[in-house]
C-alpha cells in the first residue's frame, strides 16, 4: 500500500511539474510580449494591443482590426479600410477608452475630401459600430453620419433639433445641403429627399454635453474619446484585461490554456513564482524520496521480524533465557554503564537478579540485526565452553532486540593488543600471559571444529 501511495505521490508531482512549467511561461509572457512606446512620453502600448513596428508574435495582441504603428514619435492607430489614420494621444486601460485626433491632410483640395478621409466605413448609418470585426471600436454614443439632401430644411420640432446639425457651409452648394445627423435618430426626421452618403460615420465625443457641440467637434478635426469593446471571440479577453487593470495587475495571455491571466506589476514576480515553482517541486521529490525509503524499510524490516518471529516459535523455552524489555532495561539501569561498540551496536554492563554480573548488547544496526540476533542465539545459546563467553539470555520486542553474555572482567582482548597504555602492552608481553591466552583461544576453536555438536 506504501508504494502504491509513493507512486501516485509521484504521479502528481509529475502533474504538478507540468502546471508550475505552464505557470512559467504564463511569467515569460512579459519577456516575449513587453511594453513598448514610440517615443518617451507617448502612450503604452501593451496587451490587448501590440505595436506592429516592434516585429513581436502574433500573440502579444488580441485578434483585431486596430493596429498600432509609428510614424516619427507619433503613435497611429490604423483602422482597416480606413483612408487616414489617426493619432492616439493616450490610452486608458482600465476603461477601455482611446483619445483619438484625426490626421487631416492639410492640403487636401477640399472640405469633403478632408471629412471623408477620416471617416469609418463599413458601418450602417444608426450604430457605427464595426459590424465586421471581434474586436472594435465602438462609439458612445453612437456616431454622426453625414446626409445630402436636395433642398435646405429646418427640423419640425425642437428634439429633430437635438439630432440634426447643418447645413455644413463647406459641403453645401445651391443643388445640395449637407448636414450630420446623430447615429440614434430615426431617418424618419429627415425629408424623403435626403440620403446617407456612404461610408461616413464620424466618432463622436461623448464627452460633450450637446449634439451640437459634438458635431462641431467633428468638423473641426478635434480631439475625441472612443472606446473599444467586446464582440466576438474577443469579448473575454477585453472583460478579462479591464478586471485586471481595475485590480492594478497586468494583463497576459497564455497560449498553454488559450486564455488571459493577470500578473501582478513588477519583474520580481517572474523570481518569486520561478523560486516558489522550484522550491515546490524539490520539496514534493524529498517527499516522495522518503516516501519510498520508508516503504522498502518497512518491507525488509517486515521480513527480518517474520524471521525473527519463526525462530522463537521454534526455539521455544530451550535456554538461554528470554527476557523482556523492561526487564533489560532494569538489568542495566536504564543502560547507565555503557562498557563497549560493537560492530552491531552498544554494550552495556547489568546485573541479573541472582546477582549475576552480564554484559548486554543492544542489536541497532536495522541491515543486519535480524541476522546477528538469530545466528548468535541459535548456535552460542547451545555452546556450554570455559574458553567461550557464554549467552546467558536475549530479548526480542518488536524492533528492540538485545543479547545477554556472561561479563567478562578482563574485557575484550583488543584493549590489549590496540592498547596505548605502556603497564597494558607490558602485561600481555608477559609469556606466561601470552601463552595462557594462547592456550585458551586453541581450546575454545578446538571445541568448536570438533566437540560441538
Amino acid at each position: 500500500m506504501s508504494g502504491f501511495l509513493a507512486i501516485a505521490l509521484l504521479l502528481c508531482l509529475l502533474q504538478d511539474g507540468v502546471y508550475k512549467a505552464k505557470a512559467w511561461d504564463d511569467a515569460d509572457f512579459f519577456d516575449y510580449c513587453p511594453p513598448s512606446r514610440c517615443s518617451k512620453h507617448g502612450p503604452e502600448i501593451r496587451y490587448p494591443f501590440r505595436l506592429e513596428s516592434r516585429n513581436l508574435s502574433s500573440l502579444c495582441r488580441a485578434p483585431s482590426d486596430m493596429k498600432f504603428a509609428c510614424s516619427g514619435d507619433d503613435t497611429i492607430l490604423l483602422i482597416q479600410s480606413t483612408v487616414t489614420p489617426y493619432k492616439v494621444t493616450s490610452i486608458d486601460y482600465k476603461h477601455a477608452t482611446l483619445m483619438l485626433a484625426p490626421q487631416v491632410d492639410d492640403f487636401s483640395p477640399s472640405c469633403r475630401q478632408k471629412l471623408m478621409s477620416v471617416a469609418l466605413p463599413r458601418s450602417t448609418a444608426v450604430n457605427c459600430q464595426y459590424l465586421e470585426l471581434d474586436f472594435l471600436l465602438q462609439c458612445y454614443p453612437p456616431c454622426a453620419t453625414i446626409v445630402s439632401c436636395l433642398r435646405g430644411f429646418t427640423p419640425s420640432n425642437r428634439a429633430a433639433d437635438e439630432y440634426i446639425f447643418g447645413p455644413i457651409s463647406c459641403l453645401t452648394s445651391t443643388s445640395h445641403f449637407y448636414y450630420l445627423l446623430a447615429g440614434y435618430a430615426d431617418l424618419s426626421v429627415l425629408p424623403l429627399d435626403c440620403k446617407v452618403v456612404p461610408d461616413s460615420n464620424f466618432l463622436m465625443d461623448p464627452r460633450s454635453s450637446t449634439f451640437k457641440e459634438q458635431a462641431e467637434a467633428i468638423l473641426n478635426f478635434s480631439e475625441i474619446m472612443a472606446y473599444w469593446w467586446d464582440y466576438g471571440q474577443s469579448s473575454d479577453i477585453i472583460r478579462n484585461c479591464t478586471m485586471c487593470e481595475h485590480g492594478r495587475r497586468r494583463c497576459g495571455f497564455s497560449p498553454h490554456r488559450n486564455q488571459t491571466f493577470c500578473m501582478n506589476h513588477g519583474s520580481h514576480v517572474k523570481v518569486i513564482a520561478a523560486t516558489t515553482s522550484a522550491a515546490a517541486f524539490v520539496v514534493l521529490l524529498l517527499m516522495v524520496a522518503a516516501a519510498l525509503y520508508l516503504s522498502l524499510k518497512k518491507i525488509y524490516n517486515e521480513e527480518i521480524h517474520l524471521k525473527v518471529k519463526m525462530f522463537l516459535k521454534t526455539y521455544g523455552t530451550s535456554k538461554p533465557t528470554r527476557y523482556t524489555f523492561s526487564e533489560v532495561k532494569k538489568t542495566t539501569r536504564r543502560f547507565k554503564e555503557k562498557v563497549g561498540q560493537g560492530g552491531f551496536g552498544s554494550v552495556y554492563r547489568g546485573e541479573l537478579p541472582n546477582g549475576v554480573p552480564v554484559a548486554i548488547k543492544m542489536l541497532e544496526n536495522s541491515v543486519a540485526e535480524g541476522e546477528e540476533f538469530i545466528n548468535e542465539v541459535e548456535t552460542i545459546g547451545l555452546i556450554h565452553h570455559a574458553n567461550i563467553v557464554r549467552l546467558l539470555g536475549f530479548c526480542s520486542e518488536g524492533t528492540r532486540c538485545a543479547l545477554i553474555y556472561e561479563f567478562m572482567p578482563n574485557e575484550s582482548l583488543e584493549k590489549y593488543i590496540y592498547s596505548h597504555d605502556s603497564s597494558i602492552c607490558k602485561e600481555l608481553i608477559a609469556p606466561k600471559k601470552m601463552v595462557d591466552i594462547t592456550l585458551g583461544i586453541a581450546r575454545g576453536m578446538e571445541y568448536l571444529h570438533q566437540g560441538c555438536n
